[in-house]
């Protein structure tokens, strides 16, 4: 949810409890913020209340930040109660100001295009979306895309419910016409009719399908090969630690990897395992998330599998430091495991005139390639590990031979055959 707001919006208005200070969500709305990097302005609330204390939130968003212009930051601060509704105006008038500083601006004389907020199924109206109009006017008749969805806008209503025809730039509308319920945070456009909406809606749902059968994920790998390219300039980095003695020497050494061409940049930093809240915000801002002397959830894991998040545990600061340097002097070294592909038993030795002894196998289990890596075992003790040298079925050379058949295999630096040794078939996969 916070990610969504984040990105659909132009300003943030960060609202902090006087009372209670800065919380866990509020250091997270904060990460969703900066990965944004869009302008923040505090609404410091519950002003009225006894137990109240400004200046102890003010020194909190301080350390992660957030200086208030008072104390010689940047940031707007301004003190409201919602309950009493003190300050709300000139709450407004800075959000006011800073769009005026930012020159935010849109032209509403073209076709719409906007977020969707929220979406539902209603049982007598059907599917409904409410959406956030960031360009263009918006009007009722409108053929329009939803991110795999088409459809055409039968009718539409205000944020007070009342049916209205068109919606300008910054308005939310509710609209019915959908075929289906879009997800929230989709991004919706305005197309010329019926048939461009649906060829736009198939093409999409063709290349997620793509995107899901090969993810792109954001790898230390990739982040020198992304630079070169000038797709990249920052390493976006979700840090988790066991305790605050271990993060802040972290945080310390990685802002010092920063160079010309490319910057470390700490979106989020926090004690404790690795959520499914992390996971959400590092696949929003394309980062990676390292964990020091920490586990992964098991929701997280699974979320970080479907989303293409690159998850790197450590326990040992100085390997955790070096790895990040090394991808942003592009020699990281890739990381690759073993996958067993098969097994078979030797059942018969030959000797071969000119090629000496050939061992005569049967394929138990999976499947034997010429490109294989094995290892000759006895007795569960491995005697020699490495590549074939002749891989043959009768008398033909084969590539690949399969489970239940019988096969030729010879090595050319070992002979030490003996009927009952196992060969065991495996490669490589790069991780």
């Amino acid at each position: 949810m916070r990610a969504r707001g984040a990105q659909a919006t132009d300003i943030v208005i960060l609202v902090v409890a006087a009372d209670d200070g800065v919380q866990p969500q509020t250091r997270e709305a904060i990460a969703h913020a900066k990965a944004a990097q869009v302008p923040i302005v505090i609404a410091l609330n519950k002003i009225d209340k006894p137990d109240a204390n400004p200046e102890v939130v003010k020194r909190q968003l301080a350390d992660l930040d957030l200086v208030v212009e008072e104390w010689g930051g940047n940031v707007i601060c301004v003190p409201v109660s919602a309950k009493k509704r003190t300050n709300i105006e000139d709450l407004l008038e800075n959000v006011l100001l800073v769009a005026d500083v930012a020159e935010l601006q849109a032209n509403p004389f073209r076709p719409a295009m906007g977020v969707v907020v929220e979406s539902r199924l209603d049982k007598s109206r059907g599917p409904l979306a409410t959406l956030l109009v960031q360009r263009g006017t918006l009007r009722v008749g409108d053929n329009l895309v939803i991110g795999e969805i088409a459809g055409r806008i039968r009718a539409m209503f205000d944020d007070r419910g009342k049916a209205v025809t068109e919606a300008e730039p910054s308005m939310p509308a509710m609209i019915m016409g959908l075929s289906e319920v879009p997800k929230a945070g989709d991004l919706f456009e305005v197309v010329d009719d019926e048939r461009t909406a649906r060829a736009m809606a198939y093409e999409r749902s063709q290349t997620r399908q793509q995107a899901v059968a090969a993810p792109n994920k954001v790898t230390l790998e990739e982040v020198f090969a992304r630079m070169q390219e000038g797709k990249a300039k920052e390493l976006n980095i979700i840090l988790k630690s066991d305790v605050q003695g271990s993060k802040e020497p972290i945080e310390s050494s990685l802002e010092k990897l920063c160079t010309d061409d490319l910057k470390v940049r700490i979106l989020h930093s926090a004690i404790g395992n690795i959520g499914e809240s992390d996971i959400m915000l590092a696949s929003a801002s394309s980062a990676i998330v390292i964990g020091f002397n920490v586990s992964i959830d098991a929701g997280a894991r699974s979320l970080a599998d479907q989303q293409g998040v690159d998850v790197r545990l450590y326990n040992i600061i100085y390997q955790l430091v070096d790895d990040v340097q090394k991808a942003l002097t592009g020699m990281l070294e890739p990381t690759y495991q073993e996958v067993v592909t098969g097994h078979a038993e030797v059942r018969a030795v030959f000797n071969i005139s000119k090629r000496g002894k050939i061992a005569g196998c049967y394929m138990v289990d999976g499947q034997a390639t010429r490109s294989s890596i094995v290892r000759v075992k006895r007795a569960g003790q491995v005697l020699f590990e490495g590549r074939l040298g002749s891989l043959k079925r009768f008398t033909e050379d084969v590539k690949e031979v399969n489970v239940g058949f019988e096969f030729g295999a010879g090595f050319e630096k070992y002979e030490d055959f003996q009927v009952g040794d196992v060969l065991e078939f495996y490669k490589k996969e790069r991780v």
